[in-house]
């Protein structure tokens, strides 16, 4: 069995790979090619978190994975990361594990990738401004993501503590200085979104973090946090204005995501004005964007698959390269 940190997965593989990776996983999910069980999710309200446990079978790929990702938010107050995770990668026709990788950093890139994938298809391809609302342990991937698949002069970043967000900024200016985009930090979410091509919410806000009347025209927004009813980081003043409104999974956001689920209930949007997933985009059977004024709303809350594909390439990567630790 194989042991990968997140320095051994760093060494083989880019968010450009996780990018990729994930339009495999959401080509699966679209052809109905992985078996993956809706997350068993176990609250721990006296810390405001949650055990979730997200299984994943992929028969045509003989690999199977199961991620333990537990989310506790007021972890990043201690300088802990508020998603801490494993990835069990499992032989399919075996049933042994070969590979136990760091389900944080996993977790990390393979959501990151959910927005890169979605603006890689769905956004302008002269896109200059782009938005990040939220700091926590998933923000830089998601921020890294964005600038990989759009080049982008600026991009704004707002969190409800400024001084966080400053440092959050400074830093991912440096690590992310070879792309040339300028990481500036904001005080204020009409600050953020002004002017913006493409926004990314990824905290766990049960309140709307932006707002929806404020967003330009030809702007993507990829909403990212709300994996839980009572989660909605999205106003839902955008999505009457969306012209398409598309998902990682249909089936796993209409069971988890407030974003969706409580303007349905409220009657702002019904299951008719949704678009479809985005697996059916990247296949060619669903029409993405078709001119530079539409807006165009993409919610993920993420699916095993996604999991399985980003740790087997990472497997197989660092396989070939010689790099992690046997454990016998």
């Amino acid at each position: 069995m194989l042991l990968l940190s997140r320095q051994d997965i760093k060494k083989v593989f880019s968010i450009l790979d996780a990018v990729e990776a994930d339009k495999e996983a959401f080509t699966l999910v679209a052809d109905g090619k992985c078996d993956m069980p809706l997350r068993t999710n176990i609250p721990a309200p006296k810390y405001d978190g949650c055990f979730l446990f997200m299984p994943a079978y992929a028969e045509e790929l003989n690999t199977a994975a199961l991620k333990t990702v537990n989310i506790f938010p007021h972890n990043i107050d201690n300088g802990l990361p508020s998603s801490p995770a494993q990835v069990l990668l499992i032989d399919g026709k075996t049933g042994i594990v070969t590979a136990i990788l760091d389900g944080t950093y996993v977790t990390q890139l393979r959501t990151g990738a959910s927005s890169g994938a979605a603006f890689d298809v769905l956004a302008k391809k002269n896109c200059r401004i782009g938005a990040l609302i939220g700091t926590g342990g998933q923000a830089a991937t998601q921020l890294e993501a964005m600038i990989a698949v759009r080049k982008l002069e600026e991009v704004r970043v707002y969190d409800l503590n400024y001084e966080r967000t400053a440092i959050f900024a400074k830093q991912m200016q440096e690590e992310l200085q070879s792309y040339g985009t300028r990481i500036i930090p904001v005080s204020s979410s009409d600050e953020a979104i002004g002017d913006a091509d493409l926004l990314i919410t990824v905290t766990p806000s049960s309140k709307p973090v932006f707002d929806g009347t404020k967003i330009k025209k030809g702007c993507t927004i990829s909403c990212v946090g709300a994996y839980q009813h009572h989660m909605q980081e999205m106003d839902p003043a955008i999505l009457p204005r969306a012209s398409k409104i598309y998902f990682d999974s249909r089936e796993a956001v209409l069971s988890e995501s407030g974003d969706i689920l409580i303007p349905l209930e409220k009657g702002i949007i019904t299951e008719d004005d949704f678009t479809g997933d985005i697996g059916n985009v990247i296949k060619g059977e669903l029409t993405g964007r078709e001119n530079d004024d539409e807006i165009i709303v993409y919610e993920t809350v993420g699916v095993g698959a996604q999991d399985l594909v980003t740790a087997k390439i990472i497997y197989e990567k660092a396989v070939k390269a010689g790099v992690g630790t046997q454990w016998n």
